[in-house]
């Protein structure tokens, strides 16, 4: 579809009963908005009669069309499981479909309809987005009011002063298209249920960091002691802020004002006003003090149940970070001096994990719920970056090799040259779990430290923390021989650290195969290769294709002692992974000293 470089698509979702307030919305647009652009109004509903559809439509202009979308049987395919208190209709989630709806656009605006537009909507909608997903304004209500502050920081896991509010947005619809926000939000409602705000909730769980946060005059909250001389470019009747119910509401003469020129409704909204008993206004009064009580409760929940929604995509805490070209320069260093085990990039500082702090077995409810929404948060993440090329999986070659060893209880051994290599193996064998998991063990300081998105996987995305005092150790290696025991498949790196793209394999710590053969497992080794592809990372250097190779499964031989089938093992290992580096690159493997390890 073609559309006018000129054009500002503005979106709304409304109903019959705020018809008249939307109508209100469209004319204070209209008439503040410049003649340079066309206005492309695209209104979204489920109940919406067609004399509302009629009298609205009344209102278009020379440089403003409006066009009304029936959303109904999108409702119904979508699956979700909307959430509704009070006042709340379906409409408020439609929002969510406009990405998928309107391919056409690059990007628009939201709106709620019990707002007056007093500025020109042109002006928002050339803010810069760049990557984020939104462009918003933080929550006055929220920053005010502690009940709600505190709700989002110990509930949704958002700074007050972060949580923006979501009914006038910038939508970044490219992006949001690139995230796929439609279907992480319909697998975030079937994990997690939020009473308060909702659909805003989820918006600010989904966008976190993606966010550009816009001057307060595009979204005021219409108190009433807000200053007269201050107009704002959007004025916003929320809550129980609205000039149709209430006297000495915030900038009510601008809803008035606009109200008396919207001729359609004008007579209906000064009805509404006249006809609103005290009875409703106790009723407004018992909804906000019940809502401050409901989000009093959740924090309660939270505290009690040491537990916050962790689906932030902020990477806080996660120490000070090399460059590429200093990571690069730094393995070069290291592999001459034969620090094959030593990370080059600079992790957080970490502590010690204390005894019975890990639920290595899943033994908890809390474990095996944080389980299962950090498995299908992750997934959906991941698959995410394969969708963008992000995360590059060109071949699978020997998965034969995991066949013959899928029902039995499976070490699996692979180089470590990315964080997201793991998920790679795991994207492999994907089909063939049949009911299991594949566990990853890691170290000590990535469970105990890092924080955000990254910090939830680890410590719940079936991750065995290898800890550094005996006590723990202890509790470690026997959940691993008890999950080797039912048949389940460990990931572990016995390079023991992360270089960044270096392709060679290292040489092995015996951790992984002591496992092996206390437990009684079959090592599968897997060796992925790399190889350019046409796309790029943010410093410039090709992105890496990876091929995964499932090799030769390694027993323990009966007729050993463990140590020698230990040693026995490794050494396996090593030459199943060096016969496929030399193979696949056509060059023997050499490292900077001249000599192999």
């Amino acid at each position: 579809m073609q559309i006018h470089k000129n054009t500002v698509p503005i979106f709304f979702a409304t109903d019959d009963s705020y018809a008249p307030f939307a109508a209100v919305a469209i004319k204070s647009l209209s008439d503040n908005a410049s003649r340079k652009y066309r206005y492309k109004i695209h209104i979204l509903f489920t109940d919406l009669s067609a004399d509302n559809r009629k009298k609205i439509g009344t209102l278009e202009t020379e440089n403003m069309k409006i066009e009304f979308f029936d959303v109904k049987e999108k409702m119904k395919k979508s699956g979700g499981n909307f959430h509704l208190r009070d006042y709340y209709s379906f409409a408020t989630y439609y929002r969510f479909f406009i990405p998928e709806m309107f391919p056409q656009y690059k990007k628009g605006i939201y709106l709620d309809s019990d707002i007056a537009v007093l500025g020109d909507i042109s002006e928002l909608y050339n803010i810069k987005l760049s990557d984020n997903l939104v462009a918003a304004v933080s929550d006055e209500i929220v920053a005010d009011m502690d009940a709600f502050g505190e709700y989002v920081e110990k509930v949704i896991g958002t700074p007050r002063e972060k949580y923006f509010n979501a009914g006038v947005l910038l939508m970044n619809l490219e992006k949001l298209r690139e995230v796929d926000i439609e279907l992480k939000l319909k697998k975030l409602m079937q994990l997690y249920r939020f009473p308060v705000a909702q659909d805003q909730d989820y918006l600010n769980v989904l966008c976190a960091d993606k966010v550009v946060y816009l001057d307060k005059s595009w979204n005021k909250t219409a108190y009433p002691e807000s200053p007269k001389n201050a107009k704002p470019n959007i004025a916003h009747y929320k809550m129980n802020y609205k000039p149709w119910h209430y006297d000495g509401v915030g900038y009510e003469e601008y809803f008035w004002e606009y109200a008396k020129k919207t001729q359609p409704y004008k007579e209906q909204i000064i009805n509404i006003k006249n006809s609103y008993t005290e009875a409703d206004r106790e009723n407004d009064a018992h909804a906000g003090e019940s809502l401050q009580e409901l989000a009093l409760l959740e924090i309660k929940k939270a505290l009690q149940s040491d537990y916050v929604l962790p689906i932030n995509m902020a990477e806080e805490g996660t120490g000070e970070q090399l460059s590429r070209a200093e990571i690069l320069k730094k393995i070069e260093e290291y592999e001459r001096e034969g620090l094959f085990d030593v990370d080059v990039e600079n992790d957080p500082p970490t502590r010690p994990l204390e005894t019975g702090e890990v639920d290595y077995l899943g033994k908890k409810l809390k474990t095996r719920f944080c389980t299962f929404i950090a498995n299908v948060v992750a997934k959906t993440y991941f698959d995410g970056l394969i969708r963008k090329n992000e995360l590059i999986i060109k071949e699978i070659r020997g998965i034969e090799n995991y066949k013959a060893v899928a029902k039995k209880g499976v070490i699996i051994t692979a180089n470590h040259f990315n964080p997201y290599d793991n998920y790679a193996v795991y994207k492999a064998i994907e089909p063939l779990l049949r009911g299991k998991r594949l566990y990853k063990i890691i170290r000590e300081g990535n469970y105990t430290t890092f924080k955000g998105l990254y910090g939830f996987f680890f410590r719940h995305c079936n991750t065995l923390p290898i800890p550094s005092k005996l006590s723990v150790w202890r509790e470690m290696s026997d959940a691993v021989c008890t999950l080797i025991s039912k048949n389940e498949k460990i990931l572990i790196y016995p390079e023991q650290a992360l270089w960044w793209n270096y392709k060679k394999p290292r040489p092995l710590k015996s951790g992984a195969f002591r496992f092996a053969v206390k437990s009684g497992a079959v090592v599968l080794p897997v060796f992925i290769t790399m190889e350019d592809s046409k796309y790029l990372e943010p410093d410039g250097s090709k992105r890496q294709a990876y091929t995964l190779h499932f090799l030769k499964p390694i027993y323990a031989d009966p007729d050993l002692s463990d140590k020698q089938n230990t040693e026995k093992m490794a050494e396996q290992n090593y030459a199943a992974w060096k016969e496929v580096y030399e193979s696949f690159y056509g060059k023997p493997l050499k490292y900077s000293d001249g000599g192999e390890k």
